[in-house]
């Protein structure tokens, strides 16, 4: 994977929707939470389920570990598949009591959290660099569904390789910033939603020229990518 290539990507994206301010939470602790929930459903529904656990506690991990099972799970409805996400919330919240608490991850190694994180029941490797990237400010890259796509269409990936594969061509081709990775992964997002959908709205996308997958029949955009 070509450098030239990826900030070209990333030049244009920042051009059209500006920083985005991802992740949206109140403390790293908040990021972990999310970074569960988010699993197979829309922000939207993330913070419906944040606002209804603020009301019942206090957002931290003793007071998430400690709340029955089914109190939490009643509290996490917005989000779906609740009773499996509050058995994994519970379970990244006593790993963080077990290793002494927030204060001591933020001294960690990346390596070392990256591993550890992935111990945790429920936590997967797109989970676990959300949280790594987002509640730790460490530089590693995020892959998830819209990078494969887009990128698949760009033709710079095959779009089924391993996460690792893909995760190590990123960051060997692009610098090692956190701020970088953060607001490049934000930006995918917000491109693969509103425009490099499943039925991708290819007239308005600033990527259209040098996209093997555009529809030739779709007019450029107002912002053409420029090499």
């Amino acid at each position: 994977m070509k450098t030239n290539r990826l900030v070209f990507v990333y030049r244009n994206l920042f051009r059209h929707y500006g920083p985005r301010h991802w992740w949206p939470a109140d403390s790293p602790f908040e990021v972990m939470i999310g970074a569960v929930l988010t699993q197979n459903t829309s922000w939207t529904n993330v913070e419906r389920a944040l606002d209804r656990l603020r009301k019942a506690i206090a957002l931290d991990a003793a007071a998430v570990a400690a709340l029955p099972t089914d109190i939490l799970a009643d509290a996490l409805r917005p989000a779906g598949y609740f009773n499996v996400k509050a058995r994994r919330l519970q379970a990244l919240c006593r790993w963080i009591l077990e290793q002494g608490g927030m204060e001591a991850l933020h001294g960690m190694d990346t390596q070392a959290l990256r591993a550890a994180l992935l111990g945790v029941h429920g936590v997967g490797p797109e989970t676990a660099d959300d949280i790594v990237l987002y509640a730790f400010g460490r530089p590693v890259f995020v892959i998830d569904a819209y990078t494969r796509r887009l990128f698949a269409r760009l033709g710079l990936v095959a779009g089924h390789e391993s996460y690792e594969v893909l995760r190590a061509r990123f960051e060997q081709a692009l610098p090692r910033d956190a701020a970088l990775y953060n607001e490049y992964h934000a930006l995918i997002v917000e491109h693969a939603k509103t425009t490099c959908r499943t039925k991708p709205v290819c007239a308005c996308c600033v990527l259209r020229k040098g996209c093997p997958a555009a529809r030739p029949s779709a007019p450029l955009g107002a912002i053409e990518a420029r090499q």
